[in-house]
Protein backbone atom coordinates (compact mmCIF):
# COMPACT_ATOMS: atom_id res chain seq x y z
CA UNK A 1 0.00 0.00 0.00
CA UNK A 2 1.48 3.34 -1.07
CA UNK A 3 1.21 6.66 0.73
CA UNK A 4 -1.92 7.74 -1.15
CA UNK A 5 -3.70 4.49 -0.38
CA UNK A 6 -2.66 4.82 3.27
CA UNK A 7 -4.08 8.37 3.39
CA UNK A 8 -7.31 7.23 1.72
CA UNK A 9 -7.66 4.36 4.18
CA UNK A 10 -7.12 6.88 6.98
CA UNK A 11 -10.00 9.03 5.73
CA UNK A 12 -12.26 5.98 5.44
CA UNK A 13 -11.33 4.97 8.99
CA UNK A 14 -12.13 8.51 10.20
CA UNK A 15 -15.63 8.32 8.70
CA UNK A 16 -16.04 4.80 10.09
CA UNK A 17 -15.66 6.24 13.59
CA UNK A 18 -18.42 8.84 13.09
CA UNK A 19 -21.34 8.44 15.47
CA UNK A 20 -24.85 8.29 14.00
CA UNK A 21 -25.66 11.88 15.05
CA UNK A 22 -22.46 12.97 13.28
CA UNK A 23 -23.50 11.04 10.18
CA UNK A 24 -26.95 12.66 10.16
CA UNK A 25 -25.42 16.14 10.36
CA UNK A 26 -22.73 15.29 7.78
CA UNK A 27 -25.22 13.85 5.28
CA UNK A 28 -27.57 16.82 5.57
CA UNK A 29 -24.80 19.42 5.25
CA UNK A 30 -23.03 17.66 2.36
CA UNK A 31 -26.26 17.17 0.39
CA UNK A 32 -27.29 20.77 1.03
CA UNK A 33 -23.91 21.95 -0.30
CA UNK A 34 -24.35 19.80 -3.40
CA UNK A 35 -27.82 21.28 -3.88
CA UNK A 36 -26.41 24.82 -3.67
CA UNK A 37 -23.56 23.88 -6.02
CA UNK A 38 -26.06 22.63 -8.60
CA UNK A 39 -28.09 25.84 -8.41
CA UNK A 40 -24.93 27.94 -8.67
CA UNK A 41 -23.68 25.96 -11.67
CA UNK A 42 -27.05 26.30 -13.41
CA UNK A 43 -27.18 30.06 -12.88
CA UNK A 44 -23.54 30.51 -13.95
CA UNK A 45 -24.01 28.61 -17.22
CA UNK A 46 -27.34 30.27 -17.90
CA UNK A 47 -25.84 33.75 -17.45
CA UNK A 48 -22.65 33.13 -19.41
CA UNK A 49 -23.89 30.86 -22.24
CA UNK A 50 -24.65 32.79 -25.44
CA UNK A 51 -26.75 30.06 -27.03
CA UNK A 52 -30.44 30.73 -27.52
CA UNK A 53 -32.89 29.19 -25.03
CA UNK A 54 -34.32 25.82 -26.02
CA UNK A 55 -37.73 27.08 -24.95
CA UNK A 56 -38.98 30.64 -24.87
CA UNK A 57 -39.14 30.99 -21.09
CA UNK A 58 -37.87 29.13 -18.04
CA UNK A 59 -40.46 27.42 -15.88
CA UNK A 60 -41.43 29.84 -13.08
CA UNK A 61 -39.95 29.13 -9.65
CA UNK A 62 -42.72 28.46 -7.13
CA UNK A 63 -42.71 28.15 -3.35
CA UNK A 64 -44.03 24.56 -3.55
CA UNK A 65 -41.19 23.56 -5.88
CA UNK A 66 -38.67 25.19 -3.54
CA UNK A 67 -39.93 23.24 -0.53
CA UNK A 68 -40.10 20.01 -2.53
CA UNK A 69 -36.52 20.54 -3.71
CA UNK A 70 -35.41 20.90 -0.09
CA UNK A 71 -37.24 17.68 0.77
CA UNK A 72 -35.30 16.02 -2.05
CA UNK A 73 -32.13 17.05 -0.21
CA UNK A 74 -33.50 15.31 2.91
CA UNK A 75 -34.30 12.17 0.87
CA UNK A 76 -30.79 12.13 -0.61
CA UNK A 77 -29.44 12.40 2.92
CA UNK A 78 -31.57 9.41 3.92
CA UNK A 79 -30.15 7.37 1.04
CA UNK A 80 -26.64 8.25 2.20
CA UNK A 81 -27.49 7.09 5.71
CA UNK A 82 -28.86 3.79 4.35
CA UNK A 83 -25.58 3.37 2.47
CA UNK A 84 -23.61 4.06 5.66
CA UNK A 85 -25.69 1.48 7.53
CA UNK A 86 -24.98 -1.14 4.84
CA UNK A 87 -21.28 -0.23 4.89
CA UNK A 88 -20.96 -0.42 8.68
CA UNK A 89 -22.70 -3.80 8.69
CA UNK A 90 -20.43 -5.30 6.04
CA UNK A 91 -22.92 -5.36 3.16
CA UNK A 92 -21.01 -2.73 1.21
CA UNK A 93 -17.21 -2.77 0.99
CA UNK A 94 -15.27 0.20 -0.35
CA UNK A 95 -12.14 -0.27 -2.43
CA UNK A 96 -9.08 1.98 -2.07
CA UNK A 97 -7.43 1.44 -5.46
CA UNK A 98 -5.38 4.31 -6.89
CA UNK A 99 -5.03 2.73 -10.35
CA UNK A 100 -6.12 5.27 -12.96
CA UNK A 101 -7.14 2.53 -15.39
CA UNK A 102 -9.24 0.65 -12.83
CA UNK A 103 -10.89 3.84 -11.60
CA UNK A 104 -11.73 4.85 -15.19
CA UNK A 105 -13.27 1.44 -15.92
CA UNK A 106 -15.28 1.54 -12.70
CA UNK A 107 -16.61 5.03 -13.46
CA UNK A 108 -17.60 3.95 -16.99
CA UNK A 109 -19.27 0.83 -15.57
CA UNK A 110 -21.22 2.92 -13.03
CA UNK A 111 -22.33 5.37 -15.72
CA UNK A 112 -23.54 2.67 -18.12
CA UNK A 113 -25.15 0.44 -15.50
CA UNK A 114 -26.88 3.32 -13.74
CA UNK A 115 -27.99 4.70 -17.10
CA UNK A 116 -29.57 1.33 -17.92
CA UNK A 117 -31.23 1.08 -14.49
CA UNK A 118 -32.49 4.65 -14.68
CA UNK A 119 -33.82 4.07 -18.20
CA UNK A 120 -36.13 1.27 -16.97
CA UNK A 121 -36.97 3.10 -13.75
CA UNK A 122 -37.80 6.25 -15.70
CA UNK A 123 -39.82 4.30 -18.27
CA UNK A 124 -41.79 2.67 -15.45
CA UNK A 125 -42.41 6.10 -13.92
CA UNK A 126 -44.32 7.00 -17.09
CA UNK A 127 -46.83 4.20 -16.73
CA UNK A 128 -50.19 5.99 -16.31
CA UNK A 129 -50.87 5.16 -12.66
CA UNK A 130 -47.28 5.72 -11.53
CA UNK A 131 -47.03 8.91 -13.57
CA UNK A 132 -50.17 10.37 -12.03
CA UNK A 133 -49.16 9.49 -8.46
CA UNK A 134 -45.40 10.11 -8.60
CA UNK A 135 -43.66 11.42 -11.72
CA UNK A 136 -46.20 13.95 -12.97
CA UNK A 137 -44.95 16.67 -10.63
CA UNK A 138 -41.55 16.69 -12.32
CA UNK A 139 -43.19 17.04 -15.72
CA UNK A 140 -45.09 20.13 -14.70
CA UNK A 141 -41.74 21.63 -15.72
CA UNK A 142 -42.27 21.43 -19.47
CA UNK A 143 -39.60 24.07 -19.61
CA UNK A 144 -37.05 24.00 -16.80
CA UNK A 145 -35.39 26.13 -14.14
CA UNK A 146 -32.60 25.77 -11.59
CA UNK A 147 -34.82 23.68 -9.27
CA UNK A 148 -36.15 21.25 -11.90
CA UNK A 149 -33.53 18.60 -11.15
CA UNK A 150 -34.71 18.47 -7.54
CA UNK A 151 -38.47 18.68 -8.13
CA UNK A 152 -39.07 14.97 -7.63
CA UNK A 153 -41.45 12.81 -5.67
CA UNK A 154 -39.67 11.31 -2.61
CA UNK A 155 -40.19 7.79 -4.01
CA UNK A 156 -38.25 8.78 -7.13
CA UNK A 157 -35.36 10.24 -5.18
CA UNK A 158 -35.10 7.24 -2.89
CA UNK A 159 -35.60 4.83 -5.80
CA UNK A 160 -32.72 6.32 -7.77
CA UNK A 161 -30.53 6.14 -4.66
CA UNK A 162 -31.43 2.53 -3.91
CA UNK A 163 -30.45 1.50 -7.45
CA UNK A 164 -27.00 2.93 -6.77
CA UNK A 165 -26.77 1.05 -3.47
CA UNK A 166 -27.70 -2.23 -5.20
CA UNK A 167 -24.71 -1.80 -7.53
CA UNK A 168 -22.45 -1.10 -4.55
CA UNK A 169 -23.72 -4.30 -2.93
CA UNK A 170 -22.73 -6.26 -6.03
CA UNK A 171 -19.17 -4.96 -6.47
CA UNK A 172 -16.53 -3.27 -4.29
CA UNK A 173 -16.17 0.00 -6.19
CA UNK A 174 -13.36 2.33 -5.19
CA UNK A 175 -14.20 5.33 -3.03
CA UNK A 176 -12.60 7.49 -5.73
CA UNK A 177 -14.70 5.91 -8.49
CA UNK A 178 -17.89 6.43 -6.50
CA UNK A 179 -16.97 10.06 -5.77
CA UNK A 180 -16.21 10.78 -9.43
CA UNK A 181 -19.45 9.13 -10.54
CA UNK A 182 -21.54 11.10 -8.04
CA UNK A 183 -19.88 14.34 -9.16
CA UNK A 184 -20.64 13.54 -12.81
CA UNK A 185 -24.20 12.61 -11.87
CA UNK A 186 -24.87 15.97 -10.21
CA UNK A 187 -23.22 18.02 -12.95
CA UNK A 188 -24.94 16.01 -15.71
CA UNK A 189 -28.31 16.38 -14.05
CA UNK A 190 -27.82 20.12 -13.73
CA UNK A 191 -26.72 20.51 -17.34
CA UNK A 192 -29.53 18.22 -18.53
CA UNK A 193 -32.12 20.57 -17.05
CA UNK A 194 -30.71 23.77 -18.51
CA UNK A 195 -32.86 25.72 -20.93
CA UNK A 196 -29.84 26.18 -23.20
CA UNK A 197 -27.95 23.49 -25.09
CA UNK A 198 -24.61 22.91 -23.38
CA UNK A 199 -23.09 20.31 -25.69
CA UNK A 200 -22.00 20.72 -29.32
CA UNK A 201 -24.52 19.29 -31.79
CA UNK A 202 -21.90 16.73 -32.89
CA UNK A 203 -22.20 14.98 -29.50
CA UNK A 204 -25.48 13.37 -30.62
CA UNK A 205 -23.53 11.00 -32.84
CA UNK A 206 -21.55 9.81 -29.80
CA UNK A 207 -24.74 8.69 -28.00
CA UNK A 208 -24.38 11.42 -25.36
CA UNK A 209 -27.50 12.39 -23.40
CA UNK A 210 -27.24 16.09 -24.20
CA UNK A 211 -29.27 18.97 -22.80
CA UNK A 212 -31.46 19.01 -25.91
CA UNK A 213 -31.94 15.23 -25.59
CA UNK A 214 -33.50 15.57 -22.12
CA UNK A 215 -35.32 18.79 -23.01
CA UNK A 216 -37.12 16.90 -25.75
CA UNK A 217 -38.24 14.36 -23.15
CA UNK A 218 -39.93 17.17 -21.23
CA UNK A 219 -41.66 18.16 -24.48
CA UNK A 220 -42.50 14.59 -25.58
CA UNK A 221 -42.85 12.31 -22.56
CA UNK A 222 -42.86 9.13 -24.69
CA UNK A 223 -39.23 9.59 -25.81
CA UNK A 224 -35.69 9.91 -24.41
CA UNK A 225 -35.81 8.12 -21.06
CA UNK A 226 -32.03 7.83 -20.72
CA UNK A 227 -29.91 10.12 -18.60
CA UNK A 228 -26.19 10.04 -19.45
CA UNK A 229 -26.51 8.43 -22.87
CA UNK A 230 -29.01 7.82 -25.64
CA UNK A 231 -27.82 4.21 -26.05
CA UNK A 232 -30.81 2.52 -24.43
CA UNK A 233 -33.35 4.77 -26.15
CA UNK A 234 -31.81 3.94 -29.51
CA UNK A 235 -31.74 0.25 -28.63
CA UNK A 236 -35.34 0.08 -27.39
CA UNK A 237 -36.88 2.45 -29.95
CA UNK A 238 -37.65 5.44 -27.74
CA UNK A 239 -35.03 7.83 -29.13
CA UNK A 240 -36.02 11.17 -30.59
Amino acid sequence: MNFNETALSGYINMFWQFSWPQWVVFSLISNLLLYLFSIGLYVFIDKTCRKSPLQEKDHPVSASDFYLSLFTVVCNSLVMLIGVFLWKNGWIELGTTQSGMKISLEVIALLLLMDLCMYFFHYAAHLPFVYKMIHGKHHEHVSTNYLSLFVLHPFETIGFGLMMLVLLLCYNFSVISISIYLSINLIWGTIGHLNREFFPASFDRFFVGTTRFHNRHHLDETKNFGFYTSIWDRLFGTYK
